[in-house]
Protein backbone atom coordinates (compact mmCIF):
# COMPACT_ATOMS: atom_id res chain seq x y z
CA UNK A 1 0.00 0.00 0.00
CA UNK A 2 1.62 3.55 -1.34
CA UNK A 3 1.26 6.12 1.31
CA UNK A 4 0.49 9.82 0.28
CA UNK A 5 0.85 12.70 1.98
CA UNK A 6 -1.68 15.55 0.93
CA UNK A 7 -1.75 19.10 1.59
CA UNK A 8 -4.58 21.42 1.23
CA UNK A 9 -6.39 18.43 1.92
CA UNK A 10 -9.65 19.59 3.04
CA UNK A 11 -11.36 21.51 -0.27
CA UNK A 12 -11.37 21.91 -3.48
CA UNK A 13 -8.03 19.84 -5.45
CA UNK A 14 -6.64 18.60 -2.16
CA UNK A 15 -10.05 16.91 -1.05
CA UNK A 16 -10.54 15.51 -4.57
CA UNK A 17 -6.86 14.29 -4.81
CA UNK A 18 -7.72 12.45 -1.04
CA UNK A 19 -10.87 10.61 -2.26
CA UNK A 20 -8.75 9.54 -5.80
CA UNK A 21 -5.82 7.72 -3.66
CA UNK A 22 -7.79 6.65 -1.32
CA UNK A 23 -10.03 4.87 -3.93
CA UNK A 24 -7.10 3.64 -5.33
CA UNK A 25 -5.99 1.55 -2.60
CA UNK A 26 -3.47 4.16 -0.75
CA UNK A 27 -2.76 4.88 2.56
CA UNK A 28 -3.36 9.07 2.71
CA UNK A 29 -2.47 12.00 4.98
CA UNK A 30 -3.87 14.88 5.09
CA UNK A 31 -2.81 18.34 6.56
CA UNK A 32 -5.74 20.90 7.03
CA UNK A 33 -5.17 24.30 7.92
CA UNK A 34 -7.39 24.06 11.33
CA UNK A 35 -8.26 20.76 13.32
CA UNK A 36 -12.25 21.67 12.97
CA UNK A 37 -11.79 21.54 9.18
CA UNK A 38 -9.20 18.74 9.22
CA UNK A 39 -12.01 16.73 11.36
CA UNK A 40 -14.63 17.21 9.29
CA UNK A 41 -12.81 16.27 5.62
CA UNK A 42 -11.71 13.05 7.52
CA UNK A 43 -15.57 12.59 8.50
CA UNK A 44 -16.35 12.54 5.25
CA UNK A 45 -13.48 10.71 3.85
CA UNK A 46 -14.34 8.38 6.04
CA UNK A 47 -18.29 7.82 5.19
CA UNK A 48 -17.21 7.53 1.41
CA UNK A 49 -14.44 4.75 2.29
CA UNK A 50 -14.87 3.28 5.84
CA UNK A 51 -12.59 0.49 5.63
CA UNK A 52 -9.63 3.31 3.93
CA UNK A 53 -6.49 4.04 5.57
CA UNK A 54 -6.89 7.83 6.50
CA UNK A 55 -5.28 10.36 8.88
CA UNK A 56 -5.46 13.98 9.08
CA UNK A 57 -3.14 16.82 10.70
CA UNK A 58 -3.78 20.36 11.29
CA UNK A 59 -1.61 23.43 11.18
CA UNK A 60 -1.06 26.68 9.52
CA UNK A 61 1.45 26.20 6.75
CA UNK A 62 2.37 29.94 6.34
CA UNK A 63 4.61 29.61 9.54
CA UNK A 64 7.66 27.49 9.83
CA UNK A 65 7.07 26.84 13.24
CA UNK A 66 3.99 24.79 12.40
CA UNK A 67 5.60 23.45 9.37
CA UNK A 68 8.73 21.83 11.44
CA UNK A 69 5.46 21.16 14.11
CA UNK A 70 3.49 18.98 11.64
CA UNK A 71 7.07 17.30 9.73
CA UNK A 72 8.21 16.10 13.25
CA UNK A 73 4.37 14.60 14.00
CA UNK A 74 4.21 13.50 10.52
CA UNK A 75 7.90 11.47 10.56
CA UNK A 76 6.49 9.92 13.82
CA UNK A 77 3.81 8.44 12.12
CA UNK A 78 6.07 7.46 9.07
CA UNK A 79 8.01 5.19 11.33
CA UNK A 80 5.66 3.61 13.07
CA UNK A 81 3.25 2.62 10.59
CA UNK A 82 4.88 2.96 7.24
CA UNK A 83 8.82 1.50 8.39
CA UNK A 84 9.83 5.65 7.51
CA UNK A 85 8.53 5.37 3.61
CA UNK A 86 7.08 8.50 2.02
CA UNK A 87 6.14 7.24 -1.79
CA UNK A 88 3.82 10.53 -2.37
CA UNK A 89 3.98 14.40 -1.28
CA UNK A 90 1.30 16.38 -2.55
CA UNK A 91 2.25 19.80 -1.91
CA UNK A 92 -1.10 21.77 -2.70
CA UNK A 93 -1.76 24.19 -0.14
CA UNK A 94 -2.12 27.29 -1.63
CA UNK A 95 -3.72 30.76 -1.30
CA UNK A 96 -4.10 34.35 -3.56
CA UNK A 97 -3.84 37.76 -1.49
CA UNK A 98 -5.94 41.02 -3.10
CA UNK A 99 -3.13 43.25 -0.85
CA UNK A 100 0.40 43.00 0.03
CA UNK A 101 -0.02 40.98 3.40
CA UNK A 102 3.22 39.27 5.40
CA UNK A 103 3.72 36.32 7.28
CA UNK A 104 4.86 36.83 11.16
CA UNK A 105 8.34 36.47 9.76
CA UNK A 106 8.04 39.37 6.81
CA UNK A 107 7.53 36.67 3.86
CA UNK A 108 4.79 37.68 1.60
CA UNK A 109 1.80 35.41 1.74
CA UNK A 110 1.65 34.00 -1.49
CA UNK A 111 4.98 33.34 -1.50
CA UNK A 112 5.38 31.63 2.12
CA UNK A 113 2.38 29.41 1.26
CA UNK A 114 2.75 28.39 -2.39
CA UNK A 115 6.79 28.19 -2.10
CA UNK A 116 8.64 28.68 1.05
CA UNK A 117 6.20 26.01 2.45
CA UNK A 118 6.13 23.05 0.45
CA UNK A 119 10.43 23.83 0.09
CA UNK A 120 10.46 23.29 4.11
CA UNK A 121 8.25 20.43 4.13
CA UNK A 122 9.96 18.49 1.73
CA UNK A 123 13.43 19.17 3.50
CA UNK A 124 11.95 18.12 6.72
CA UNK A 125 10.22 15.00 4.87
CA UNK A 126 13.45 13.98 2.53
CA UNK A 127 14.70 10.80 4.13
CA UNK A 128 11.44 9.22 4.09
CA UNK A 129 11.15 10.22 0.62
CA UNK A 130 14.55 9.03 -0.41
CA UNK A 131 13.35 5.43 1.77
CA UNK A 132 10.40 5.53 -0.34
CA UNK A 133 12.02 6.55 -3.39
CA UNK A 134 8.84 9.20 -3.76
CA UNK A 135 7.12 11.48 -6.43
CA UNK A 136 6.83 15.27 -4.70
CA UNK A 137 3.67 16.46 -6.93
CA UNK A 138 3.46 20.21 -7.04
CA UNK A 139 -0.06 22.05 -7.69
CA UNK A 140 1.74 24.69 -10.35
CA UNK A 141 -0.62 26.84 -12.65
CA UNK A 142 -0.30 27.45 -16.88
CA UNK A 143 0.26 31.03 -15.46
CA UNK A 144 4.02 30.14 -14.56
CA UNK A 145 4.76 30.70 -18.66
CA UNK A 146 3.55 34.70 -18.43
CA UNK A 147 6.40 35.23 -15.57
CA UNK A 148 9.91 35.67 -14.72
CA UNK A 149 11.14 35.50 -11.27
CA UNK A 150 11.48 39.42 -9.87
CA UNK A 151 14.69 38.95 -8.37
CA UNK A 152 15.22 42.33 -7.05
CA UNK A 153 12.11 42.12 -5.07
CA UNK A 154 11.33 38.70 -4.78
CA UNK A 155 8.16 40.10 -2.10
CA UNK A 156 7.12 42.76 -4.78
CA UNK A 157 7.56 45.24 -1.45
CA UNK A 158 8.06 48.18 -3.71
CA UNK A 159 5.14 47.70 -5.85
CA UNK A 160 2.55 44.72 -4.71
CA UNK A 161 0.66 43.58 -7.93
CA UNK A 162 -1.14 40.33 -6.95
CA UNK A 163 -1.45 38.53 -9.77
CA UNK A 164 2.55 38.89 -10.60
CA UNK A 165 2.67 37.61 -7.22
CA UNK A 166 0.66 34.37 -7.54
CA UNK A 167 2.45 33.90 -11.21
CA UNK A 168 5.81 33.80 -9.84
CA UNK A 169 4.97 31.73 -7.01
CA UNK A 170 3.65 28.70 -9.32
CA UNK A 171 6.49 29.12 -11.58
CA UNK A 172 8.52 28.64 -8.47
CA UNK A 173 6.92 25.21 -7.78
CA UNK A 174 8.14 24.59 -11.45
CA UNK A 175 11.30 25.85 -10.62
CA UNK A 176 11.72 24.04 -7.28
CA UNK A 177 10.18 20.70 -9.00
CA UNK A 178 13.39 21.04 -11.52
CA UNK A 179 15.84 21.21 -8.43
CA UNK A 180 14.77 18.25 -6.92
CA UNK A 181 14.98 16.35 -9.66
CA UNK A 182 18.39 18.31 -10.79
CA UNK A 183 19.72 17.05 -6.88
CA UNK A 184 17.81 13.81 -6.36
CA UNK A 185 16.52 11.45 -9.15
CA UNK A 186 19.54 9.51 -8.48
CA UNK A 187 18.31 8.88 -4.98
CA UNK A 188 14.58 7.49 -6.82
CA UNK A 189 13.11 10.70 -5.99
CA UNK A 190 11.30 12.64 -8.95
CA UNK A 191 9.33 15.80 -9.04
CA UNK A 192 6.70 17.29 -11.36
CA UNK A 193 4.42 20.46 -11.56
CA UNK A 194 0.80 19.81 -12.04
CA UNK A 195 -1.71 22.03 -13.73
CA UNK A 196 -4.77 21.44 -12.59
CA UNK A 197 -6.64 23.85 -15.41
CA UNK A 198 -9.53 26.11 -14.18
CA UNK A 199 -10.79 24.18 -11.53
CA UNK A 200 -14.47 25.37 -9.50
CA UNK A 201 -12.60 25.98 -6.32
CA UNK A 202 -12.41 28.59 -3.54
CA UNK A 203 -9.35 29.66 -4.03
CA UNK A 204 -9.77 33.27 -5.63
CA UNK A 205 -12.31 33.97 -2.28
CA UNK A 206 -10.32 32.88 0.66
CA UNK A 207 -9.19 36.44 2.45
CA UNK A 208 -9.44 38.55 -0.41
CA UNK A 209 -11.19 40.77 -2.02
CA UNK A 210 -11.49 43.97 -4.36
CA UNK A 211 -10.72 43.24 -7.95
CA UNK A 212 -9.24 39.53 -7.38
CA UNK A 213 -12.75 38.39 -5.62
CA UNK A 214 -14.46 39.91 -8.44
CA UNK A 215 -12.77 38.28 -11.20
CA UNK A 216 -12.36 34.91 -9.45
CA UNK A 217 -16.52 34.97 -8.37
CA UNK A 218 -17.22 34.83 -11.99
CA UNK A 219 -14.03 33.02 -13.63
CA UNK A 220 -14.78 29.56 -10.96
CA UNK A 221 -17.96 29.35 -12.60
CA UNK A 222 -16.41 27.83 -15.77
CA UNK A 223 -13.99 25.59 -14.13
CA UNK A 224 -14.31 22.18 -13.61
CA UNK A 225 -14.88 20.17 -11.00
CA UNK A 226 -11.62 19.04 -8.42
CA UNK A 227 -12.20 15.90 -9.60
CA UNK A 228 -11.26 16.38 -12.95
CA UNK A 229 -7.82 17.53 -12.08
CA UNK A 230 -7.38 14.94 -8.80
CA UNK A 231 -7.13 12.08 -11.37
CA UNK A 232 -3.53 13.69 -13.11
CA UNK A 233 -1.99 13.00 -9.49
CA UNK A 234 -3.91 9.58 -9.00
CA UNK A 235 -2.48 8.49 -12.38
CA UNK A 236 1.00 9.75 -11.88
CA UNK A 237 1.13 8.10 -8.07
CA UNK A 238 -0.79 4.49 -8.74
CA UNK A 239 1.51 3.77 -12.47
CA UNK A 240 3.40 1.32 -12.92
CA UNK A 241 6.14 3.35 -14.33
CA UNK A 242 7.39 6.80 -13.40
CA UNK A 243 7.82 9.10 -16.88
CA UNK A 244 10.28 11.59 -17.03
CA UNK A 245 8.77 14.70 -17.98
CA UNK A 246 7.96 17.57 -15.20
CA UNK A 247 5.23 19.30 -15.93
CA UNK A 248 1.54 17.60 -16.52
CA UNK A 249 -1.95 18.89 -17.19
CA UNK A 250 -5.51 17.16 -17.69
CA UNK A 251 -4.04 15.95 -21.52
CA UNK A 252 -0.49 14.66 -19.82
CA UNK A 253 2.80 16.04 -20.31
CA UNK A 254 3.20 19.44 -21.35
CA UNK A 255 5.46 21.99 -21.90
CA UNK A 256 6.49 24.29 -18.83
CA UNK A 257 7.89 27.91 -19.48
CA UNK A 258 11.62 28.52 -20.85
CA UNK A 259 12.31 30.50 -17.29
CA UNK A 260 12.63 26.57 -15.69
CA UNK A 261 16.29 26.06 -16.39
CA UNK A 262 18.71 25.07 -14.09
CA UNK A 263 20.65 28.70 -13.60
CA UNK A 264 17.18 29.58 -12.01
CA UNK A 265 16.22 26.96 -10.11
CA UNK A 266 19.60 26.55 -8.16
CA UNK A 267 19.11 30.41 -8.05
CA UNK A 268 15.80 30.14 -5.86
CA UNK A 269 16.94 26.63 -4.64
CA UNK A 270 19.89 28.49 -2.88
CA UNK A 271 17.28 31.67 -2.30
CA UNK A 272 14.87 29.43 -0.09
CA UNK A 273 17.55 28.05 1.89
CA UNK A 274 18.90 31.14 3.03
CA UNK A 275 15.15 32.51 3.85
CA UNK A 276 14.13 29.77 5.93
CA UNK A 277 17.76 29.66 7.72
CA UNK A 278 18.26 25.59 6.31
CA UNK A 279 20.14 23.65 4.61
CA UNK A 280 18.12 21.43 2.46
CA UNK A 281 17.12 17.83 4.04
CA UNK A 282 18.92 18.68 7.24
CA UNK A 283 16.36 18.97 10.15
CA UNK A 284 16.42 21.28 13.16
CA UNK A 285 15.12 21.17 16.49
CA UNK A 286 11.68 23.25 16.04
CA UNK A 287 12.09 25.66 18.96
CA UNK A 288 15.40 26.99 17.77
CA UNK A 289 15.05 26.96 13.84
CA UNK A 290 12.74 29.76 13.12
CA UNK A 291 13.81 33.05 11.52
CA UNK A 292 13.37 35.64 14.39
Amino acid sequence: MKTVIVTGATSGIGFAVCEALLGAGCRVIGIGRTGERAAEALEKLRRSFPAADCTFYHGDLMLTSDVRRLAAELRRDLDERCGGRLDALVLNAGCVRSWYMTTPEGFEQQFALNHLSGFLLTSELLPHLTAGRGMVLITSSQSHKMMKVNWDDIFFQKRYRPLMAYKQSKLCNMLFARALNDRYADKGIRAYGIDPGLVHTEIGCKNTGGIVNFVWERRKKHGVDPSVPAQIYAGLITRETRPYGLYFGIRGEAPCSRQVTQENADRLFQLSEKLLNIEFGVQKEADTACLS
